[in-house]
């Protein structure tokens, strides 16, 4: 397992690292070959984080399976939700039946456990939590579907017109699909916002749950702590979807965002 993440990561090192490399010219273009930085990936874009220029492509355009990367959305409307509402991240909620016993990676809530959005939150980003993400649906959107509806729609706004979702935290579906391109765009307008910053970016998280003994949340998106500058965003897997991640790294003034999906290591 360790192999396998210092290896995904080497994809997103050798991505950034090309930047560097070959874009010398203030508004020059990336034109190098996959071959040549060693993307394994199936599609992979790299963009510049404070303009959302275009600095590498290959295959950004075509179909594929986000899986967890998908909570980036899920985080991006709850913290959207909370300010439109002048609502506090750090109120405490009950945690509705749907959220206990879903599938894949939990942070193991129980039905009408009390904790706050913010730990939800951390738990959603840095351990991927499905269960924290059908939480958040259920209290922010009233119930998944109107969720999913407000993902979409918030997709379609910013220009992302080979996205779909169908749930809230990546699970396989044939109808939940994005491209590299799209994963990009919206982990670019997330980056936007403060507090997603501040969760992504973290090392680890102590949530505050008197019904729970599993309260440290420790990031797995191993670019935070393996990689110089690292400082977000998202990992994501399941079978059908192959291996997913969406990274972020600041140096100086610069700040990169990678995109790689369908990754068969």
């Amino acid at each position: 397992m360790k192999k396998r993440k210092i290896v995904f990561i080497a994809a997103v090192i050798a991505v950034v690292a090309a930047r560097f490399a070959v874009y010398v010219r203030e508004n020059g273009v990336v034109n190098i070959s996959s071959e040549d930085i060693g993307i394994s990936a199936g599609q992979a874009v790299l963009i510049d984080g404070n303009t959302g220029k275009v600095l590498y492509e290959k295959a950004a355009d075509e179909k594929a399976y986000p899986a967890s990367t998908t909570k980036i959305m899920t985080a991006l409307i709850t913290l959207e939700t909370l300010e439109k509402y002048d609502s506090p991240v750090e109120q405490k909620v009950t945690v509705p039946e749907a959220a206990e016993g879903v599938e894949g990676s939990s942070i193991y809530l129980k039905a009408g456990e009390k904790i706050s959005i913010e730990d939800l939150l951390y738990g959603l980003m840095l351990v991927s939590g499905n269960d924290a993400a059908v939480a958040l649906a259920e209290i922010i959107g009233g119930d998944e579907e109107t969720f999913v509806d407000m993902m979409n729609e918030k997709a379609k706004e910013l220009g992302c017109d080979n996205t779909h979702f169908v749930n809230p935290n990546g699970l396989f579906d044939e109808e939940h699909y994005t491209t590299a391109r799209d994963m990009a765009v919206i982990a670019y307008e997330a980056m936007k916002n403060e507090t997603f910053r501040k969760i992504v970016s973290a090392d680890s998280w102590t949530a505050e749950r008197e019904d729970s003994d599993y309260i440290t949340f420790y990031n797995k998106n191993k670019t935070i702590s393996q990689y110089e500058g690292g400082n977000g965003i998202k990992i994501g897997y399941t079978k059908s979807s192959g291996r997913t991640l969406v990274a972020s790294a600041k140096r100086g003034d610069a700040q990169m965002i990678a995109v790689v999906m369908s990754a068969p290591d």
